[in-house]
């Protein structure tokens, strides 16, 4: 098994099959890659089917457990159940997707032997996700969702990113979930630096407090260090209700406690979501290549926060000057506008429920609308 310099093993990879996506959501940084999407149609960059696939067997063999394949939107690829179906054994599969194509393929991909799903789900209601996401399929994604469940791809996890026109959002959806069965809520927390919008931000400690005022039982995830709050029940009775909630700005804790390196849907290993100066190519995608890639990879992953960012004496994250100039196999991806996403984004209003009681919540409380209280 590889292993860092500051004792953190790889257990885990991400793959991004593509950056094509059939939503345009305003918070999405593509996997910190920003907003790189072009058409919709297959990218001769993207990884053919036989180099994922010998990808995951590499990683397997120096002692991967599991991988999540990601995008853009993962379904968009179909070769999706066959690199699914060549994942080595003994390797848990699962998927972050928007859902929209998991009721026609919900089952196919279960076969092929697909364990886990996460869906993207913001707002329970229809004109408030379809301003998240720039798309009318809401009904699609609640089939999708059932789907997954009936193909036994449970628990379901419904993946919602807490920002300032989602924060009304929160206590909704975890009665949603919690009334649901197979369902659990990951909360992930808006991360500025890469989607840009700093002041979408909420304080995320704000909505720890509310969940631990609401839960039966609290515990922790190795993963990250991520807190989990299980809302009606214990982790000895089932899901009951669990949230999990993925805060890594600022985290040094959560840095810690990584334990996986991402692969682009171009053919590069990224060590840190949060960084884009470490990329390192696959080379010729031979066995070879990708072993000395995922070798060099691992060796100089450092924690985000903590080490490549510290903290100055004002409290402010500045990088560390040992990583001044850090450049990978490319240059980062450059960006036609100022931040990921900020052209998509001026043309967003603040939801009624979303914008304004969100922003409620975030700053004055709003304990009558059932928003996240403040402190």
């Amino acid at each position: 098994m590889l292993e860092d310099d500051f004792g953190r093993e790889l257990t885990g990879l991400r793959v991004s099959l593509t950056d094509r996506c059939n939503f345009d959501c305003v918070y999405c940084h593509n996997e910190g890659l920003g907003d790189t999407r072009g058409p919709m149609a297959p990218s001769e960059e993207e990884l053919s089917t036989d180099e994922v696939v010998r990808v995951i067997e590499v990683a397997a063999d120096h002692g991967v457990e599991a991988v999540k394949f990601t995008g853009g939107e993962p379904m968009l690829r179909t070769d999706l159940g066959e690199i699914v179906r060549r994942t080595p054994a003994g390797v848990e599969t699962s998927m972050t997707t928007n859902g929209t194509f998991l009721p026609d393929r919900a089952a196919e991909l279960a076969d092929a032997g697909l364990e886990r799903v996460n869906v993207s789900q913001d707002a329970l209601d229809p004109e408030d996700f379809a301003t998240l996401t720039q798309s009318g399929a809401y009904d699609q994604v609640l089939s999708g969702v059932e789907a997954a469940l009936d193909a036994g791809l449970a628990p379901v996890k419904l993946n919602m990113v807490v920002f300032e026109h989602t924060a009304g959002y929160v206590p909704e959806m975890v009665e949603h979930v919690a009334d649901g069965d197979g369902l659990r809520l990951q909360l992930i927390e808006y991360m500025p630096e890469l989607a840009g919008r700093p002041e979408w931000a909420i304080d995320i400690d704000r909505v720890h407090d509310w969940l631990a005022e609401q839960a039966t039982e609290v515990t922790a995830r190795e993963m990250h260090d991520r807190t989990r709050y299980w809302i009606d029940g214990t982790p000895d009775d089932g899901d009951g209700g669990l949230v999990e909630v993925v805060d890594p700005v600022g985290n040094t804790d959560f840095c810690e406690n990584c334990h996986r390196v991402r692969v682009t849907h171009d053919g590069y290993l990224k060590g840190c979501l949060n960084r884009n100066d470490d990329l390192r190519s696959l080379g010729d995608r031979s066995r070879e290549a990708i072993e000395a890639a995922l070798r060099d990879t691992v060796a100089e992953r450092v924690p985000y926060y903590g080490e490549y960012l510290i903290e100055d004496d004002n409290g402010e994250w500045v990088r560390n000057p040992a990583y001044e100039g850090s450049k990978g196999d490319r240059a980062p991806y450059e960006y036609e506008n100022d931040a990921p996403g900020s052209e998509r984004a001026d043309d967003q209003p603040a939801t009624e429920k979303g914008g304004e009681d969100a922003s409620h919540a975030a700053t004055d409380g709003g304990e009558s609308t059932g928003s996240v209280p403040d402190n």
